[in-house]
């Protein structure tokens, strides 16, 4: 078997996958609510909502640690998807033995820990000098629950990960870059193995009302599972959500050699910068279509080697256009042929975990020869002539698949993926 690519470097396959999102804890649970056109997305409970504009999302309240705060969610959530990862991986031994990168939001301190902070120090609660009160306590709890890097120490020491551990926040696209440096790392002799986690458990007040002031965030608050439509003429903006994913990445030669199972190849990684703005894309297309230009020349495949497109699909009036002017300038005439789908529509927009979640639903795409569905298609755009494989499931035989991450920020990230080494 081969065990090299078009360039020469060693061929990354994936070898174990775990999940998490609002639709179930485990990629079982995830997956069937997914193709069979569930939607996670509920009324918030978490925190008031009275006087917000927004009073939904995607959030895992079935998760334990889901009113802790959003550092303790985060942690819990990457460590629950590279439990299921590394088990799947036949490596759940506590010596992974490469790598970690993780990606995961910008820390910062839940409202409910910055009141025990102002208690503990004996201080009243309208006294809102935070940081003159974290130092004078000095304690490692509040310490590590402000560092960046805390919850991929962590992890790394659970699991026996080798070297530093990464973290890197780039906005939407996290999940998809924190592959891509895992993938990178296999190429180029680094290491046999690397553990990419994506995951996000941000979905708090602050979160909320900041992405609301940016009037991103739909409205549809009456029938929560119908707010997230993608590509429809009715869109209004995205749900925020919560979620992880964890691959396991594996040089094909070593992952063979050991007689793991193959669940995929990561064929290609593209990444480009878009410096328009903070959060619109550059008017013509031109970093978002580069990316996907990138990663398919990265894959050494051509347009028209591309079965099915997971789309980055947030359902804001802005993204999905764009999307859909850089998509339709790289495949052409054949891209209303070519099926797209969001499982954003289901889940929600799980932020910094995205890119993971979305790599590992289109690595169980073609293994399983399922098109999860876009949901709530019921208003087509008629300026976006897309498939969306609308609200119901579709049998097909997809080899390889282009999943898009394009991030707020100028973050643009594009992974190609196949179901075998060829």
């Amino acid at each position: 078997m081969k065990t090299t690519d078009h360039l020469g470097r060693p061929i990354v396959a994936v070898t174990g996958m775990g999940m998490v999102t609002s639709l179930g804890r485990g990629k079982k649970a995830s997956w069937e609510g997914l193709t069979s056109g569930r939607s996670g997305v509920h009324t918030i409970t978490r925190f008031p909502i009275e006087h917000l504009n927004t009073r939904i999302a995607g959030t895992v309240d079935f998760m334990p640690a889901s009113n802790k705060g959003p550092s303790a969610l985060t942690h819990e959530l990457a460590e629950t998807a590279a439990h299921e990862a590394l088990a799947e991986a036949g490596l759940d031994n506590g010596d992974f033995g490469g790598p970690l990168f993780l990606a995961s939001p910008p820390v910062e301190l839940d409202w409910r820990d910055r009141f025990e902070l102002f208690l503990s120090a004996g201080a009243p609660q309208d006294d809102l000098n935070l940081l003159k009160i974290a130092r004078e306590l000095k304690t490692r709890a509040v310490f590590d629950t402000t560092q960046f890097g805390a919850i991929a120490d962590r992890l790394a020491e659970k699991f026996g990960a080798h070297g530093l551990p990464v973290t890197l926040s780039t906005a939407c696209a996290s999940g998809a870059t924190a592959i891509q440096l895992g993938v990178e790392a296999i190429r180029r002799g680094e290491c046999d193995r690397a553990l990419s986690i994506g995951a996000d458990g941000s979905a708090t007040a602050e979160a909320l009302i900041r992405f609301s002031l940016l009037s991103a965030l739909s409205t549809h608050n009456d029938e929560p599972e119908k707010a997230s439509k993608p590509f429809s003429k009715d869109r209004d903006g995205f749900v925020l959500a919560e979620g992880a994913a964890a691959l396991v990445l594996e040089s094909l030669e070593t992952a063979t050699a050991r007689g793991a199972d193959i669940l995929g190849i990561l064929k290609g990684c593209g990444e480009r910068a878009d410096d328009f703005h903070r959060t619109r894309s550059k008017p013509d297309g031109s970093p978002a279509i580069a990316t996907v230009k990138a990663a398919l020349a990265d894959a050494g495949i051509g347009e028209a080697e591309i079965d099915y497109i997971n789309a980055h699909g947030t359902a804001t009036p802005e993204n999905d256009k764009m999307e859909h002017l850089s998509l339709s300038t790289v495949f052409g005439e054949r891209m209303p042929a070519i099926p797209i789908s969001s499982n954003k529509s289901m889940i929600g927009h799980t932020l910094s975990a995205a890119g993971a979640i979305e790599a590992a639903f289109s690595l169980l795409t073609m293994r399983e020869g399922v098109i999860p569905p876009t949901i709530n298609y019921d208003n087509p755009d008629p300026a976006i002539d897309f498939d969306v494989v609308p609200n119901v499931k579709r049998a097909a035989d997809v080899k390889t698949v282009l999943s898009n991450s394009f991030g707020f920020g100028g973050q643009n990230a594009c992974l190609v993926m196949a179901r075998e080494p060829v």
